[in-house]
């Protein structure tokens, strides 16, 4: 045993849990853990400019990979309420991050000293764990459980509050010692599998929904091989895009009211049978439910037994981690397809195919101003099978759902359900840094973008190079077409005639000034023709600069992307094509 700080003991443990890199901001009162990694070493830093953006960085870090974890540290008061925003997109989307805050010291707790805030009872309901550490000798068996907790069940973010007092004070600690929690999880027994088996064997036109679970157990490669043993065709949810490869003969599309598809709506409305693994029903997927569970028969798969029978009650619910789950599915189906008992699927799947085929949106609009639809037209020929894309929310987020393609699980980065504007740049960074190898492309609206544009100057300094697609039309796109219904277009326009740059015109803000203040590169374009070029030149730049890159495309002011209130009664607003 050897006599050191606690926060020591902290760092080694990180350390031994697998942590490498860290996003913070320093701070009085969690000085002495930045004390501790220079001495100890191991773990990289990156310096964010805002707590909130560390956060958002930590997620795009655990999304990349399997096994990742992401780490944000703060100081006291303020930093910890910056990152409940982070918190909470990642409790949202079930992603693991860890976020450790410096405290006052434990007598002064109750006295209302600088800085000293409960973060222990704000950050409670979106977090799995939030624990104020009063005692030095528990930090070990805290960070022990807080990585467990992680790991668990369904994944999840955890905030350790370190009162600077504690992390001062000497235990007796042996890393050497220490040994990681095994996480716990359910399993789908054989039974259950039978089960469902035999229910989807008798349905007639069943579809698989992948969700996000699927990501997080890193099974894609177990749903592809299900899906192709019993030959039924797959709907992906938003966090569960890329478990299939949008190009596989199996893939029908996205569905929702309106990340979706045309062909992937109209396959679900002509199915008997959803077998849904590692999601969750969210609202935008399902629309109005009596829409959704009309004629159908359901089987629910998910590591968190709670999650069965939320939204509403299927026919068959199995707890089940979905890598466990999916190995005795495939097992099952083995058996009872040496038996000659899988049902041929022929017909229904060729029918799911020619809707794949034909039912789609026009996206090659030539005419000015740009339609954005035209954007991820050339996106797609720009960037290939390898490109991680990342993006948070409003009508550039949807518009990437409908038209990009993706083709490798944790490729579409996106926080899903807390949606939190701001996140895209962050969490792009976020993702650089867990893995440079690959090219990394983020998508923003002008707000999104506008958000935590500081962040920029972390990619400038650290060298985390990536390409950043800004379409612009200077408005809050997505709030404006929703004011739609209560015919008003309020508080939504963001453009202003910008003194100091009249070549944006009514676009407002010098986007490409801000980009090269904080030491990146930008390139705007307002033309049809000029988007390929560009986005070539910024992956030329990419190369030579090592910084971000900003694509800007100034578009039209008012382009409504396709979608309604229900899955039945999504609105076409710009031409389709129907082959």
């Amino acid at each position: 045993m050897a006599r050191m700080r606690a926060i020591e003991a902290a760092v080694l443990i990180l350390k031994k849990e697998g942590v490498d890199t860290a996003f913070g901001v320093p701070g009085a009162a969690i000085n002495p853990m930045y004390a501790a990694l220079k001495k100890i070493g191991g773990i990289d830093h990156v310096l964010a400019r805002h707590v909130e953006g560390a956060s958002h960085m930590a997620e795009g870090y655990t999304r990349t990979a399997p096994g990742n974890i992401g780490l944000c540290i703060g100081t006291s008061g303020p930093a910890g309420t910056d990152m409940i925003t982070g918190l909470y997109s990642a409790a949202a989307d079930s992603i693991p991050i860890l976020c450790i805050t410096g405290q006052a010291p434990v007598a002064k707790l109750h006295k209302e000293d600088f800085q000293a805030v409960d973060i222990e009872a704000i950050a409670k309901p979106v977090t799995k764990m939030a624990v104020t550490i009063r005692e030095a000798g528990q930090i070990p068996g805290t960070f022990q459980k807080a990585f467990y907790e992680m790991r668990s069940g369904r994944p999840g973010p955890v905030l350790l509050d370190l009162p600077i007092d504690v992390q001062m004070t000497e235990i007796e600690f042996d890393i050497d010692l220490y040994e990681p929690m095994a996480p716990s999880k359910t399993s789908a027994t054989k039974a259950q599998a039978k089960k469902a088996l035999e229910m989807l064997n008798e349905a007639d036109k069943p579809v698989l929904v992948a969700g996000g679970g699927i990501i997080n157990a890193d099974a894609s490669d177990l749903l592809r091989e299900f899906a192709e043993l019993v030959n039924v065709p797959v709907i992906q949810t938003l966090r569960g895009w890329g478990t299939l490869s949008d190009e596989h003969p199996l893939m029908t599309g996205r569905m929702g009211c309106q990340a979706n598809h045309r062909y992937g709506n109209a396959t679900y409305l002509e199915s008997d049978f959803v077998f849904g693994i590692g999601n969750r029903w969210a609202n935008r997927h399902t629309g109005d439910l009596n829409t959704y569970t009309k004629g159908r028969k359901f089987i629910h798969v998910d590591i968190e037994p709670t999650q069965i029978g939320r939204v509403f009650s299927p026919d068959l619910g199995i707890a089940s981690d979905a890598h466990d789950a999916l190995s005795v599915f495939i097992e099952v189906a083995q058996e009872m397809k040496a038996n000659g008992d899988l049902k041929d699927r022929t017909e229904w799947v060729a029918s799911c195919a020619e809707r794949k085929r034909t039912m789609l949106r026009r996206e090659d609009f030539d005419c000015t101003p740009v339609k954005p639809q035209r954007i991820y037209h050339e996106m797609n020929k720009a960037f290939g099978p390898e490109t991680r894309y990342v993006s948070t929310i409003g009508l550039a987020q949807i518009a990437a759902n409908q038209f990009l393609h993706v083709h490798q699980p944790r490729h579409w980065i996106n926080a899903c359900q807390a949606g939190p504007l701001g996140w895209t740049m962050p969490a792009a960074l976020g993702v650089v840094k867990a893995d440079p190898s690959k090219p990394v492309v983020a998508i923003s609206g002008d707000y999104d973008f506008q958000f935590l544009v500081e962040e920029l100057a972390v990619g400038a300094q650290f060298n985390l190079p990536y390409i950043h697609v800004l379409i612009n039309n200077a408005y809050l796109g997505l709030i404006r077409q929703a004011q739609r219904a209560f015919d008003i277009d309020y508080c939504v326009q963001l453009s202003f005639e910008n003194q100091n740059a009249p070549e944006v015109k009514e676009y407002g803000v010098d986007h490409k000034r801000v980009v090269e203040g904080l030491g990146c590169k930008a390139i705007r374009v307002d033309q049809p023709q000029d988007i390929g070029s560009a986005l070539e030149q910024a992956k030329e730049w990419l190369q030579k600069y090592k910084v971000p890159v900003v694509v800007e495309v100034l578009t039209e002011r008012v382009t409504n992307i396709a979608m309604g209130p229900d899955i039945d009664k999504v609105v076409e607003f710009e031409e389709t094509i129907d082959l």
